[in-house]
This record gives C-alpha cells, sequence and structure tokens, in this order.
C-alpha cells in the first residue's frame, strides 16, 4: 500500500519495559485512559476480545475518528516472566548484585557520561544503590545499638546476639518494596549490567520470537503495522526492527512500518562497553526508509532520557544518510492542565507511564489517535520538526558496533 493511505486495519505490537506484571494491566490501562481520551478529544474507542488465534495476549480495538472507522489488533509481546525470574533474588544476592551493577556503570565511566545528558534517569539509577545502603546502615545500626545495651548487663560476646535483627530489618524493607522500589529498580538496571550491554541469552531467544510474531503480520491484510517500545521496551525493538529489516522481511509493496519509541531509555545499554548490537542496530535504524521512527519522551519524566536523541548521543550517527529517529516532546507542562501536572509531577513512575494515557490538553501526540486512528504513523507527523531542545551529540565513551 501506499504510505500516504487511510489506514482501516492496523497491527499494534506493545513491548514493555522491565516490568513484571501480567499483561492484563496495559489492556486495562488502554480501557480506562482510551475512554478518558476519548471523552476529551470527541472520539469513540470501543474494546473487545482479541479474535480466536490472533496472539497470546491482547486485544481489539475499534476506532471512529475524524469521520473514518479503523479496525486494530493488539498484542502485547510478554518477557514479564523473564523479568520475573531475574528478580527472584535474595536479600544477600541483591546486595552482591548492587556492588556490580554499581561497578560496572561507575568503572566504565558509563555513568558520568550519563550524567552529561538528564540527570533524571540517573539519579534513578543511583537511588537504589543508596536506599539498599541505607536500609543497611540502619539494620546495623539498631543492630549495633541493641548489641551495647546487652553488653551492659551481660558478657559482651552475648552483645553480638544484636545482630539477629539485621536480616529482621532488611526483610521488612524489602516486604515494602512496593512503596520504596529499591529492589524493583536495582533489579532493573543490574540485568542490562550484568553482561555489560549484551543481551542475556534467554532475552535473545525471546526477542527472537517477537521478530517472528511482527513478521507474520506483514502477511496479513493490513494496512500499517505499528510497534511500540516503551522504555527498556523501545531498546529491544530498535534490535527486533533491525533484524527483521536486514533479514528482507519488510517489503515496500506491504503494510506501512511505524516504531513508536516512547520514554526510552537507551543511553543505560547503548553506554555499556559490551552493547555492540545495540548500538549497530541504532546506526543500521537510523538509515532506513522501510519504517517510519517517532520517538516521544517528556523532560517531565525523571525516568526516561528526554529529548535524547537516542542514535547521535550514543555515537553511531552516520556522517550523511541518517532519517531517524523523529524525537518528539509530549511537552508535559503544555499537555497536561495546571491542575493535572500538580497532582501528578511528583508520582515518577506514574509519570513515566504518562505517554500510554489521557491528556486533558492534547497536543500532536494522542496514543489512542496513533493507535487506532485513521492515518499512519508517518502520515500523521510528515513535516513536523523536531523539537528545538533536543540533545543529539555524541556523549558514549564506547561507540564500536562489534568486538
Amino acid at each position: 500500500m501506499s504510505r500516504d493511505a487511510t489506514v482501516r486495519t492496523r497491527r499494534v505490537f506493545y513491548i514493555p519495559g522491565y516490568d513484571p506484571i501480567h499483561p492484563r494491566r496495559y489492556r486495562e490501562l488502554y480501557r480506562k485512559e482510551g475512554a478518558a481520551q476519548a471523552a476529551i478529544s470527541d472520539y469513540d474507542l470501543a474494546l473487545s476480545a482479541k479474535a480466536a488465534g490472533g496472539g497470546p495476549y491482547g486485544w481489539h480495538v475499534a476506532g471512529d475518528m475524524d469521520g473514518a472507522q479503523t479496525q486494530a489488533d493488539f498484542e502485547v509481546l510478554v518477557w514479564s516472566d523473564i523479568v520475573r525470574d531475574s528478580m527472584a533474588q535474595g536479600i544477600i544476592a541483591t546486595y552482591l548484585q548492587l556492588a556490580r551493577t554499581a561497578a560496572t556503570y561507575i568503572g566504565s565511566g558509563a555513568l558520568w557520561r550519563l550524567m552529561k545528558l538528564r540527570k533524571g534517569p540517573v539519579i534513578a539509577a543511583l537511588y537504589p544503590v543508596l536506599f539498599l545502603l541505607a536500609q543497611l546502615a540502619l539494620a546495623l545500626g539498631v543492630a549495633y545499638g541493641i548489641g551495647k545495651l546487652i553488653g551492659l548487663v551481660l558478657p559482651a560476646w552475648v552483645g553480638l546476639a544484636g545482630l539477629a535483627v539485621v536480616p529482621v530489618i532488611l526483610n521488612w524493607f524489602r516486604k515494602k518494596d512496593g512503596k520504596f522500589f529499591a529492589y524493583y529498580l536495582m533489579h532493573d538496571y543490574a540485568y542490562s549490567a550484568q553482561s555489560k550491554g549484551e543481551d542475556p541469552p534467554e532475552l535473545k531467544a525471546r526477542m527472537a520470537d517477537f521478530g517472528a510474531r511482527i513478521s507474520e503480520a506483514f502477511q496479513g491484510d493490513v494496512d500499517e503495522v505499528l510497534i511500540v517500545g516503551h522504555s527498556s521496551g523501545a531498546h529491544l525493538a530498535v534490535s527486533i526492527l533491525a533484524d527483521l529489516i536486514r533479514a528482507g522481511r519488510v517489503h515496500a509493496d506491504g503494510p506501512a512500518l511505524a516504531f513508536l519509541s516512547l520514554g526510552q531509555v537507551v543511553p543505560m545499554v547503548s553506554f555499556l562497553p559490551k552493547a555492540y548490537r545495540l548500538r549497530s542496530d541504532l546506526a543500521y535504524l537510523c538509515t532506513r526508509d522501510e519504517l517510519t521512527w517517532v520517538d516521544v519522551t517528556a523532560p517531565g519524566d525523571g525516568c526516561a532520557f528526554a529529548l535524547c536523541d537516542p542514535v547521535s548521543v550514543s555515537g553511531v550517527a552516520p556522517d550523511t544518510g541518517k532519517r531517524w529517529p523523529l524525537v518528539v516532546s509530549a511537552a508535559f507542562t503544555q499537555t497536561l492542565s495546571e491542575a493535572r501536572w500538580a497532582e501528578l509531577r511528583w508520582r515518577f513512575f506514574r509519570l513515566h507511564f504518562q505517554y500510554l494515557c489521557a491528556f486533558d490538553r492534547p497536543g500532536d501526540y494522542d496514543y489512542f489517535r496513533i493507535t487506532a486512528g485513521s492515518q499512519t504513523l508517518a502520515d500523521r507527523y510528515e513535516g513536523r520538526t523536531p523539537s528545538g531542545s533536543r540533545i543529539e551529540r555524541p556523549v558514549n565513551k564506547f561507540t564500536s558496533v562489534s568486538p
């Protein structure tokens, strides 16, 4: 089909970030926030069960916007089981993981380079290190105090019994991690750091499966295949799409291919010493005319590398021929009302998911128009200039694309 044709049918593949939660969360988020955005923007969205045989997990959306009707099938490309397995660490193992992760980012110099981009995600990376160390210091302090009290009335060596309180306190913090997110974030950053940027074998195999699922969509009667990569899912999508195009599985006479990266944290991986594959894939994908790639972030999202061109800052942009991504700001302070922004501005994790939610003052970014509207991603952003405040300077120390 031509790239300017009206979209009537669409396949959407959503690749989550490092998230252990069941994918039904994303369906319910789409249902709730889509209804809210439809009411604000005066269009219709209707969710229903996905067609039988249409993939492991997803849903169907019928859209009625601007006088056009569309049908979209969503599929969540699930790797939450891999995330859960990687998080199944005991307390001691987590502290060892902390030491290895800190050594990787600090020892390689990646941390200092990342701080030159955006301090928000670097602070988010340092937070679990500092908070876990604070937990340990508190536990040891309490143990020392108990030991001193016991030592006043009993032989000094009996005071060592105070150490028994250490695992009790650390276990309490771990059980409350749903409020603190220290263990969660530690496992997140450690997952990529453990192999210094290489894809772990189990993730590499899963990404190949994702590529096969996406490839099948090109054989169907659809107008657009849209890949949405959120947070860590963005860099997975980069490699998956690069592999598909290299293998000749995307054809000019097939459905339009669109890639929407949201709240990306690509530099957290591409700045690591052994992220050869990711850097190679970034350098390759940014030149291809088989797809449209729009990267949406917002300075208000402290967990993303906002307005950082992931190709350029990684130091792999070619001298000529770079086409992608188009870096666009979701501009939370403008697209959310003052009241809504005041409500959300300190809810950092919620803001990291705002790209998938309703805006009460929507601009040219509307997740639901993109995924269920009648325009291709290419048409929607045709002629759109990139954000003037984007960061493009190469900062990465490691720019090699092969060992």
